[in-house]
């Protein structure tokens, strides 16, 4: 017989996005009833710290989201490692593989993103790893007793950050990327050079313009065969692509959806009292002024606060998000930012300036910054990224953005006054 239970706001994912949404729901609605769903069987911890997991072995403890009694604390009923098999928006349910039923009045689907992992001749033989969960850095440590060689194929964020955390294991690493330049994506052309150069003095291996063709080996993995024919041995390959919405819940239902499920301002689907956030929804991008995915951290716990609050019924509108990173590989400060490659038209004008191993380049349109690159110094991006989220007009002060002393005094009074104060 199925057990039914019945809930007042249904959580599906327990990550950035889903704990921001409960968050809010607690600020609103102390007493209404939380289920969480997670297929993971961790409490909420830090997916970028994956890596330092990898790295350096650390403890579960020092990688949690939030401490160990924050689903008590907030009177929240969690379903870790489980998975939901069927959602009925009309029916308001969904079913989880054990059998269980469960009937929600709001629901959030903060379900994340999978990796992508390529149609590649063995593939799915043994000593080959995705990199998106604790599982799966768990499942990598495990592998590297005997190992001295790894192929990372995909030269993006999750790439870079795990060959940077094998190397700290002493693993020599070869990174095959597709495109002719790595971190594509969030670099531009010089930005890119420098990191490949921090990677080799690293002494990895960096291969661009390449994909593999073949993983060889019977069984077990023994290297790959690149698409020129080169054949290069290893012990173990990490599949680092990229990662695709987790969309399959809501298709086939009345949800809308693009390359992820779409939401509004109020991080609302199309359909009533459903919500998505995160790495799983398209939501919208302030600086392209349309929906777009932006899987990163940040931005999925403001779209779950959103989410939350809409829930709770206080109004709430998500502020907008875009592709932002911050971080460090291989000794080299990034920090970057909207649009880092502006396409050949009129109506950008890009600020550069570069020495010493240090890079700045700031992207200008309609007289407010659309993008930035910083490498090397990038103590004052934060500056540079508040002026670029709040639109704030730059023409009388632009030339300072790229400049080694600028800093908060290098803007108007009023408005560092007002930043000051912030």
């Amino acid at each position: 017989m199925t057990k039914i239970e019945k809930v007042k706001y249904l959580i599906i994912g327990n990550s950035a996005g889903g704990i921001g949404a409960v968050e809010a729901i607690r600020e609103i609605d102390k007493t209404g009833s939380i289920k969480i769903i997670s297929n993971e069987p961790y409490p909420t911890y830090s997916r970028p710290l994956i890596s330092k997991y990898l790295a350096s072995k650390c403890s579960l403890e020092s990688m949690l989201f939030r401490p160990p009694d924050f689903y008590e604390k907030n009177n929240i009923h969690t379903y870790l490692g489980k998975t939901v098999k069927r959602m009925d928006t009309d029916g308001h349910t969904v079913e989880l593989e054990e059998g269980k039923t469960i009937v929600w009045r709001k629901l959030l689907l903060a379900t994340g993103g999978l990796p992508i992992v390529p149609q590649i001749k063995n593939i799915n033989q043994r000593g080959v790893f995705t990199f998106i969960t604790l599982d799966d850095a768990k499942a990598i440590d495990g592998s590297l007793e005997n190992a001295d060689k790894a192929i990372v194929i995909g030269g993006g964020l999750i790439g870079i950050s795990a060959a940077e955390a094998l190397v700290k294991r002493g693993i020599k690493v070869t990174i095959v990327e597709m495109k002719e330049r790595i971190l594509n994506t969030i670099l531009d052309e010089q930005a890119s050079a420098m990191a490949e150069e921090a990677l080799r003095q690293a002494e990895v291996e960096v291969i661009t313009g390449h994909t593999v063709d073949k993983v060889t080996g019977e069984r077990k993995t023994k290297g790959v065969r690149l698409d020129d024919g080169k054949e290069i041995p290893c012990s173990l390959i990490v599949v680092a692509i990229g990662v695709v919405p987790r969309i399959e819940l809501a298709e086939g239902t009345e949800i809308k959806i693009n390359r992820g499920i779409v939401v509004d301002h109020n991080m609302a689907t199309s359909y009533p009292d459903v919500y998505s956030c995160g790495d799983a929804a398209e939501a919208y991008d302030f600086i392209y002024g349309t929906n777009r995915l932006t899987p990163i951290w940040p931005n999925a716990y403001i779209g779950g606060r959103t989410a939350g609050y809409n829930m709770a019924g206080m109004k709430a509108k998500y502020p907008g998000g875009t592709a932002m990173n911050a971080l460090n590989y291989f000794g080299l400060d990034i920090a970057t930012a909207g649009v880092v490659a502006p396409p050949d038209e009129n109506g950008y004008e890009v600020l550069a300036r570069q020495n010493d191993g240090i890079y700045k380049k700031v992207i200008l349109k309609d007289d407010s910054v659309v993008g930035m690159v910083f490498v090397g110094d990038i103590e004052k991006s934060g500056i540079v990224f508040g002026l670029m989220r709040d639109r704030v007009k730059v023409s009388g002060f632009k030339q300072e953005l790229v400049a080694d002393d600028f800093g908060l005094v290098s803007l108007p009074r009023d408005l560092w006054q007002e930043r000051l104060e912030h």
